[in-house]
């Protein structure tokens, strides 16, 4: 039985200092299409200002000892997971001086779109594979691997590639459960090798301006976060019948660690899986690697102590978000709840600063509420804009002027992708290693536990407990087939 919470009564800084603000025309720099770029258009957009390099770490090249460097040296990519959004990112990496060393699938027509991609790049002479541990098999052939598979596969493969010291770059979420997360972390922590998560806002200049700000104190104290414009939750079970299953694609491969069910055309591959529990978690946990990203930097939020889940049924309670997040205080920094809202939008009264610009049509995305005013962002937090109490609209948060004397203490880079290859190269840090992914994901997939339970937990983050429903703990760690493991 769903147990779904009430939502808190809004803070008045939330709201009561906008209520009096004039009505305004739509600025021109304000743009209408903020939140629609499409995720393969975003890869292709750089956004941030010149890169700084903090520390070393070591590139370990085909042949080469690690702990060796080679500043100059092209960096050999295997990519595994030849579906879209894996050949998109492949070619920003080819673009930015990787090469395209191998590919790896278990359907052989992924492959082929895969080498007509990078025909120009190298897809031509790039070494097949259907099954990653014949990759492994061939180690010597390269120096890291991008992951771009469904999300069940995840896990399995990055902690193979780190245990064979490559360097891994893996799309997000970063893994399919809570557990699993906890594990990439740690064994993060313990790897030489370099490791990036996929939620390439995080190499935004504007995100990382507004963490900034943020820390700065110039919304001062942040009690409120809103999310909106991303479904929430996905099927559980499969649908009847099975379908025969095509020349060149190994589906058992394919559902991998997972449990076994018959196939069916047009229903999990490609580019469907994401709405099954099996595969992937919807898009709770499609975007919360990207949505959560600048709220947790920039306040510093550690795990929540309550989910609160105002669905019944999988479906959501109108006029409620359909998961909340409760993060405790921190330090001087207050109590806070990030809404997520899944379907429609937050009330008017908390859009009010935005609505005096769009009226009606206030595009999706994000809004952190603070006592002095607020920023709002797309998605993937870009494209950031600011507006303090007794503002009349909204402004570039790069350009701000009551913001200006805020030093930088971030560093600033030209692209997630390139991010990666320089500190593979020994030059720089990556922004979104895997243990900052990985602590994105565990507390994202925590509302995922929440919605397959039925109900809102307590939530004990450290011990990876919801203790109030030991019947959730098969959401938390999910049992794995073995014979598809190393």
């Amino acid at each position: 039985m769903n147990e779904p919470g009430s939502v808190p009564g809004r803070q008045p800084c939330s709201t009561g200092i906008w209520r009096t603000t004039m009505s305004i025309r739509l600025s021109q720099s304000v743009p209408k299409t903020r939140s629609r770029f499409s995720r393969r258009t975003f890869l292709r957009v750089s956004t941030a200002v010149a890169g700084t390099a903090l520390f070393h770490r070591p590139l370990i090249l085909s042949g080469a000892e690690p702990g060796s460097t080679a500043a100059n040296s092209k960096l050999n990519v295997a990519l595994v997971g030849c579906g879209g959004q894996g050949r998109g990112v492949m070619r920003g990496l080819i673009s930015r001086g990787a090469n395209l060393a191998a590919l790896c699938d278990p359907d052989q027509a992924m492959i082929d779109k895969a080498r007509s991609d990078t025909a120009n790049a190298g897809g031509e002479a790039a070494k097949a594979y259907e099954d990653y541990r014949r990759l492994l098999d061939d180690a010597s052939s390269f120096d890291a691997v991008l992951v771009g598979t469904p999300d069940h596969w995840h896990a399995p493969l990055c902690k193979a590639f780190m245990q064979a010291g490559k360097h891994v770059y893996c799309e997000k979420p970063l893994t399919h459960s809570v557990a699993e997360a906890r594990e990439l972390r740690e064994l993060a922590r313990t790897s030489t090798v370099v490791t990036q998560m996929g939620n390439q806002g995080s190499a935004s200049a504007s995100l990382r301006r507004c963490t900034e700000v943020i820390q700065a104190g110039a919304l001062g104290q942040v009690h409120a976060i809103y999310h909106w414009g991303i479904g929430v939750t996905a099927s559980e079970g499969s649908p009847e019948g099975e379908d025969p299953i095509p020349q060149g694609f190994n589906w058992d491969l394919w559902v991998g660690p997972s449990a076994m069910r018959p196939f069916k055309k047009d229903v999990y591959h490609p580019a469907r899986w994401r709405a099954w529990f099996d595969f992937g978690n919807g898009g709770l946990a499609d975007f919360c690697c990207h949505a959560m990203n600048l709220p947790m930097r920039a306040l510093d939020l550690g795990y929540p102590e309550k989910i609160v889940i105002n669905m019944l049924d999988g479906v959501q309670l109108a006029d409620k978000a359909a998961v909340e997040y409760h993060f405790p205080a921190r330090g001087d920094l207050p109590p806070v709840i990030l809404y997520w809202q899944g379907n429609g939008k937050p009330s008017a009264d908390v859009l009010q600063p935005l609505i005096d610009v769009y009226g009606d049509k206030v595009p999706d995305g994000l809004l952190v509420v603070g006592e002095k005013g607020c920023i709002y962002t797309s998605h993937w937090n870009t494209g950031g804009l600011i507006r303090l109490q007794g503002e009349p609209r909204p402004s570039d948060v790069l350009r701000h002027d009551a913001t200006k004397e805020i030093p930088q203490t971030l560093p600033r880079t030209d692209d997630h992708g390139l991010e990666w290859i320089d500190a593979c190269r020994g030059q720089g840090k990556t922004f979104s290693d895997f243990d900052l992914g990985g602590k994105l994901t565990e507390i994202g997939l925590a509302g995922v536990v929440g919605i397959r339970a039925g109900k809102s937990l307590e939530w004990d983050g450290e011990k990876m407990e919801a203790t109030n429903a030991p019947e959730a703990a098969r959401f938390i760690r999910t049992e794995h087939r073995t014979n598809w493991l190393t």
